[in-house]
């Protein structure tokens, strides 16, 4: 099992991203870290294998957290997993050993494929020779660079999927109809973003019948 460390400071993504990481078979999560300094306490005190880092952190940034981490000797692999698309914030993850680099928003497929990327890299390292020839060298990193996942459906936004996550995740049980009045947007829309959740696993639906006509859908908080 590959150790793994969330690094979020919004409580709501961090709780995304450890439920998708519960969900990558090999995978299990170490702790979740909404500060950069403890990050690097918990990196410190416990196994750790994988950081799923967060680039902007209210205390320090990633990059100064991954510049920490590897003066101190600690050798973790890291994932970025954040919004943050500048060049310089890219050159600087890439000189530092950033392994992966997933911007947000992404699908739970893109998730899985980074993670599977990452986890076959692993394999293809620790099944290597001490001493690798070129064909060794580049089967391993090859490994790195699959073709990643698709990205949120068109039409969806990051704020409205949070905000539907956020109001389901607290009530536990809602209907499209309650779901566009809580986060207000229309009944459809509402609908689309509670099916995405669905597909990803992470709401249930079933229908609830009462009364004449066709039944209610209800989606149900399923994740742990």
């Amino acid at each position: 099992m590959i150790s793994t460390l969330i690094v979020e400071d919004d409580p709501i993504l961090a709780e995304a991203h450890r439920a998708f990481t519960e969900r990558v078979p090999g995978f299990t999560v170490a702790g979740v870290a909404h500060l950069g300094g403890e990050a690097l306490r918990l990196v410190a005190t416990r196994p750790v294998d994988l950081l799923l880092l967060d680039v902007n952190l209210p205390d320090l940034t990633g990059i100064e957290l991954c510049r920490i981490l590897r003066t101190r000797g600690d050798q973790v692999d890291v994932i970025a997993v954040t919004s943050a698309r500048d060049l310089a914030t890219v050159r600087a993850a890439v000189s530092l050993g950033v392994v992966q680099y997933l911007l947000k928003p992404f699908s739970f497929a893109s998730f899985q494929e980074k993670l599977g990327s990452y986890a076959e890299f692993r394999r293809r390292a620790a099944e290597a020779p001490d001493v690798l020839a070129q064909d060794d060298v580049d089967r391993t990193f090859a490994a790195l660079h699959q073709t990643a996942g698709q990205p949120l459906p068109k039409g969806l936004t990051d704020a409205t999927l949070r905000a539907v996550f956020t109001l389901l995740r607290a009530e536990g049980r809602l209907s499209a109809a309650q779901t566009a009045a809580g986060v207000g947007v229309s009944v459809q829309t509402a609908r689309r973003y509670l099916d995405y959740l669905t597909a990803q696993r992470l709401v249930s639906r079933a229908p609830v019948y009462g009364g004449a006509g066709r039944p209610e859908q209800v989606y149900r908080w399923t994740a742990s």
